[in-house]
């Protein structure tokens, strides 16, 4: 359950970061520093990051636990 949650926060952080960089290069765009979109990359990337490690780790059983969570 735990892997499910976290999960389900690094695809809303995945969210999060896309828009950063949206408002980043529109900000770019309206004559704003270069960094806003960079800015917004790097956190997009990050959150990208965390949301594939997540689902490579909800993919892997736990030691010592059987598929539904119960200790064996």
């Amino acid at each position: 359950m735990t892997n499910r949650i976290s999960t389900l926060i690094s695809a809303f952080g995945v969210l999060g970061g896309a828009m950063f960089l949206f408002i980043g290069i529109g900000e770019y765009q309206a004559g704003a520093s270069a960094l806003w979109a960079v800015g917004g990359a790097l956190v997009l990337l990050i959150a990208v990051y965390a949301l594939v490690r997540d689902l490579r780790a909800a993919g892997k059983p736990v030691a010592g636990r059987d598929g539904e969570g119960r200790a064996r």
